[in-house]
């Protein structure tokens, strides 16, 4: 008898994927997990493609694999995914030591980071909306209502 399976953190129409031991400082790697935040995935995969950072390549092997959690584990629409979050957290520091004169020393850290990509499926009616910067039908009615 194992342990009880536990509840969905995320909602139905999102998935996620988590990048771990990247060797690259958290301050480095949100750089570039500024670039995809709220983007939808295929631009976002180009702007990591191209991308000069060397970091890069790791967090679009991440959002692909967001991609892929969610058309296979959560029979989500492709082409309708949006990049809801990507955060960035800090995990194993490697410290080093580097001589100094006179027989002393520095402490020299490496630090590693991960990256956590959330993928969303967004509406279409929503996504328009927001192209053409008006309120979604529903807070259009809303504020009818109130008039």
């Amino acid at each position: 008898m194992g342990k009880p399976s536990r509840e969905r953190s995320l909602a139905d129409n999102e998935a996620k994927a988590v990048a771990r031991n990247l060797r690259v400082s958290p301050q480095k790697l949100n750089l570039v997990a500024g670039l995809i935040r709220g983007k939808k995935v295929d631009v976002a995969l180009a702007d990591l493609e191209f991308s000069r950072k060397r970091i890069a390549l790791d967090v679009r092997k991440c959002v692909m694999s967001a991609v892929a959690n969610a058309e296979n584990n959560h029979n989500l629409d492709v082409n309708e995914l949006v990049v809801a979050e990507a955060y960035v957290g800090k995990n194993l520091v490697l410290k080093r030591f580097h001589a100094r004169g006179r027989g002393r020393g520095a402490s020299i850290l490496r630090p590693m980071s991960q990256i956590t990509v959330v993928v969303r499926e967004a509406d279409a009616e929503a996504e328009k909306a927001a192209k053409k910067g008006a309120k979604p039908a529903k807070a259009k009615a809303a504020s009818k209502e109130t008039e």
